[in-house]
């Protein structure tokens, strides 16, 4: 037990394993999502670059329990990740050298004592960040169901909402109650949701879709956000269309990736709302043949794009990279992606 002590920590995946501590990842950067313990231990030993990068940076947020802390604390970390998706350590260095120094060497004895230390730790910190409104719900509403405990007290209005519209005024719908009900998303709610998406306000269904967005959902509400995306398409509802088109980023299947082949075919619709939504949210459909050049067409085409950025952040993700750098590749040769990448290759 004194070797343990002893040695140093060089990494966060060991100061949270030597404290002893109860901890929970997850992702906060495309999308929030659970994240294996092994993703940030490979990351911090440089045996494998982050799986879901965002902005060049590996963004999580560490839920933990030290000791009796009676509530558990929340970091938001953005570490940085050089052009392959592997950790710059320097950021992480410094702030792993200040956590030692505030909470003390020995870590086997942190506990409620330390609370205050581990809040002040965020502040004037590089590496912290603050996620928006609906990441930040979701992040609630996912670690609550996964920890067993209760949805907020807005849940109730929402479910009565998606199951009698009228009996409730959808101004009183409350953020967090939206995000627990897709997080717990079941039958008997994924039924009424799919049935009322046509007649929603796009309020509401904004306010859905960008929590609908962070899991997989049943074939028949991915065709319903579609159907109501082709809606807002006819009538120039650009911000209704490009919440839709996030939302069903994250599910698997036809029913998707034939609609984002089917915006793509048209010019005057793929603009640079829909195409970042795509990249964004959706970017597990460009894995395909034929969908990710004519992406990397309609983004190159754009002026309005940075085409450069995008393409670097995509390329990031490790399942995409080879398949971007081989679309770029094989660019005609006068194409407008063989121009736009005389500045990809200058940066």
């Amino acid at each position: 037990m004194g070797k343990d002590v002893m040695q140093p920590i060089r990494t966060l995946d060991e100061f949270f394993q030597r404290s002893g501590a109860s901890v929970s990842l997850y992702h906060m950067g495309r999308r929030v999502t659970a994240c294996p313990e092994d993703a940030l231990r490979q990351l911090e030993n440089a045996q494998s670059p982050w799986p879901a990068p965002w902005q060049g940076q590996a963004r999580v947020a560490i839920v933990f329990r030290l000791g009796d802390m009676p509530e558990p604390a929340i970091w938001f970390l953005a570490l940085p990740l050089d052009e392959e998706g592997h950790l710059v350590p320097a950021q992480r260095d410094a702030f792993l050298n200040r956590l030692l120094e505030t909470l003390g060497r020995n870590v086997n004895q942190l506990g409620q004592d330390n609370a205050s230390d581990v809040d002040n730790l965020m502040k004037d910190n590089p590496l912290a960040f603050t996620p928006s409104a609906y990441f930040q719900a979701i992040l609630n509403a996912r670690a609550s169901h996964d920890m067993g405990l209760p949805a907020s007290r807005h849940l109730a209005a929402v479910e009565t909402y998606l199951r009698t519209p009228d009996a409730i005024d959808w101004q009183q719908l409350g953020l967090q109650g939206v995000a627990d009900a897709t997080v717990r998303l079941d039958d008997d709610l994924a039924a009424p949701l799919g049935a009322q998406v046509a007649f929603m306000p796009p309020d509401v269904v904004q306010a859905f879709c960008y929590c609908l967005e962070h899991q997989t959902l049943p074939e028949h509400l991915v065709n319903a956000l579609r159907y109501r995306g082709e809606q807002a398409k006819d009538e120039g509802d650009l911000e209704t269309l490009c919440a839709c088109v996030r939302a069903v980023g994250a599910s698997p299947g036809a029913i998707a990736g034939d609609w984002y082949s089917q915006l793509l075919r048209d010019e005057t619709t793929c603009g640079p709302d829909v195409l970042a939504a795509m990249a964004g949210r959706g970017w597990p459909h460009l894995e395909d043949g034929e969908r990710l050049p004519l992406f990397l067409t309609r983004l190159a085409d754009d002026t309005r794009t940075d085409f450069v950025a995008v393409v670097k952040d995509l390329a990031l993700i490790p399942r995409l990279r080879l398949p971007i750098l081989m679309a770029l590749r094989d660019a005609p040769e006068g194409s407008t992606m063989r121009e736009r990448l005389a500045g990809l290759t200058a940066k």
